[in-house]
């Protein structure tokens, strides 16, 4: 199954968190607060939202660092996304 965002939204799927250690305590990945970076799967078109044009910055592939708690998560043949409008992103990783 593909995914097509539609306007200004943006596929996202989060980056693995890998196991952290605090002192001589390791914190397994379900004990750590949710990762806010992610990689871009999939872009929408942009175009006029809302009476203003949009024009999309992120492309496939992109890491990004986008707000805590934004988007709608789905689980898609087995694999976690989030989909985020745009604007909701604060940053590209490079």
């Amino acid at each position: 199954m593909t995914l097509k965002p539609l306007f200004d939204k943006v596929i996202v799927k989060i980056c693995e968190l890998t196991e952290e250690k605090k002192g001589s305590f390791f914190l397994p990945t379900n004990a750590q607060e949710k990762s806010e970076i992610a990689e871009v799967i999939s872009v929408g078109p942009g175009g006029t939202v809302d009476g203003k044009e949009i024009k999309m910055f992120v492309k496939p592939g992109d890491k990004v660092l986008f707000a805590r708690y934004s988007g709608s998560e789905f689980k898609i043949e087995g694999q976690e996304v989030v989909i985020i409008k745009q604007s909701d992103i604060l940053a590209i990783v490079e």
